[in-house]
């Protein structure tokens, strides 16, 4: 028995992590699995979903390192939800239905891993059910977005109860502790309509993350100091917080070398704004056209990833898969190809956006606000213009631009007089931009030191490990 328990210890520790459909959830768990593996010796499983099984899901988790491996749950027939039901829907409902399937996979980790901690990303708060029903001895959430994010869900379930009628008609900012005051239209779009089903499902997340034994986000402490500040003082019922960003794809693995690096090469330093709206992301179509003519308008060299504006106008019609359905460039303005081929860089559907930041050419970043695009822009120290589009993404922007001050807004017109004005400010770096560059100066220098040995977030990752792996009584 004792030999048993000695062969066991030998064994690397290994972590089970659910990762709710979206680039921007798997990139970062991703990140964190890499890191573990690196600094502790833990190795990692990726749990995905049927329903995000693309190409460029394939391709990323094809050139993931040995110490992490990958398996995705079975297909779920979702046909009984309405047509008009949200992302934030279908991926709860998607992981709710694959508990049983899940405690299966997990119980076989258990046999064949020294399975220490399970993992699940925010939609997968219901998947704790079978990580009970495995055994398995830790629970753990991670949250891929900010502290402002965290507090917001944390607190939804007493604003559920304490406040009639909805964000968007509050005549007043909302003003929780340590965040950004929030305009009630600016909140997170799944708590805009109490009487949408994601509502609810956003409630129950809430309620289910006291369950988990601490949780995990991806920021870091100089970003958002005094929501930090708040959340590191224990509070009861609410499991510990822990910082442990910025969590950013560190290279391109395998992917061929993108062409648009070779255009970067031959423009001048920081001089180059790059305009992309993530993995999941597309502009209606009248919006598309005005971006189209505001770069043009601003004189500005740029770099813009491109994809085919929805037919219905949904702002996250690509969430699924990144590829655009149509060839875009069909959807520019007459003649706009022709007039800024000296100017400017069109790339269909995908670029390789961290090398993108990182090269000497770019200078700013006109951006939808994701938080995965957020820090790999801070890292790199490019200024942002904000250009939300659903999700937190308005409640973002609210944040970088009121709150810290890394990014100028365009206005909610979206006229192309306001996208030239607001390109401009930010390359030419004077007025407000002049502070945004210095702050976002700042910033890139905090973030590293939180990764170095000693810094915030290492020390943070350190006591999770630490806890995972010296027994049910630390």
């Amino acid at each position: 028995m004792e030999a048993s328990g000695t062969a066991e210890a030998r064994r690397p520790p290994h972590v089970a992590m659910l990762v709710t459909p979206g680039m921007g959830h798997l990139i970062p768990l991703a990140e964190l699995a890499k890191r573990l593996a690196a600094r502790h010796g833990v190795t990692a499983t990726l749990i995905t979903f049927a329903s995000t099984a693309s190409a460029t899901q394939r391709s990323f988790l094809a050139f993931l390192p040995a110490a992490i491996s990958s398996v995705s749950l079975p297909p779920v027939d979702l046909s009984d939800l309405p047509p008009g039901a949200t992302i934030e829907t279908l991926m709860s409902e998607e992981c709710a239905r694959l508990v049983p399937a899940l405690t299966g996979v997990l119980s076989g980790l258990r046999e064949t891993t020294r399975l220490v901690a399970y993992v699940t990303d925010l939609f997968g708060t219901d998947s704790f059910d079978a990580a009970v029903a495995a055994g398995v001895p830790r629970r753990y959430l991670f949250h891929p977005g900010n502290l402002h994010g965290l507090t917001f869900i944390l607190h939804l379930p007493e604003i559920d109860v304490s406040m009639p009628g909805e964000f968007r008609d509050l005549a007043e900012p909302v003003s929780l502790p340590g965040c950004v005051p929030i305009p009630g239209p600016d909140v997170m779009s799944p708590f805009q309509d109490k009487s949408d089903p994601c509502y609810r499902w956003m409630v129950h997340h809430a309620k289910r993350y006291l369950e988990s034994e601490a949780i995990l986000v991806n920021s870091f402490d100089a970003v958002e100091p005094d929501a930090a500040r708040v959340l590191s003082h224990p509070e009861p019922g609410r499991p510990p917080v822990y910082n442990i960003g910025p969590l950013i794809r560190a290279d391109a693995g395998e992917e061929p070398r993108a062409a648009c690096l070779d255009w970067l090469n031959r423009q001048p330093p920081k001089s180059v704004i790059f305009v992309s709206f993530g993995s999941g992301g597309s502009l209606p179509a009248e919006h598309m056209r005005e971006l189209a003519l505001g770069l043009e308008l601003s004189g500005q060299r740029f770099l813009w990833v491109v994809r085919s504006p929805s037919d219905e106008g949904n702002v996250n019609a690509n969430y699924y898969d990144a590829e655009s359905k149509k060839d875009p460039l069909a959807y520019l303005p007459e003649g706009f190809v022709e007039r800024i081929k000296d100017v400017g860089l069109l790339v269909p559907s995908w670029a390789p956006q961290t090398e993108v930041l990182a090269h000497e050419a770019t200078g700013g970043f006109l951006v939808h606000c994701g938080w995965n695009s957020v820090l790999e822009s801070l890292v790199h120290g490019v200024p942002m213009v904000t250009w939300p589009l659903f999700a937190e993404q308005r409640q973002n922007a609210v944040m970088l631009s009121e709150g810290v001050g890394v990014a100028l807004r365009v206005p909610a017109t979206k006229r192309k007089e306001e996208i030239a004005a607001a390109v401009r400010e930010v390359m030419a770096g004077k007025g407000k931009a002049a502070q945004v560059r210095a702050n976002v100066a700042a910033l890139q220098k905090a973030a590293k030191e939180a990764l170095l040995e000693g810094g915030a977030a290492t020390t943070a990752l350190d006591e999770v490990v630490r806890k995972w792996t010296c027994g049910e009584y630390c």
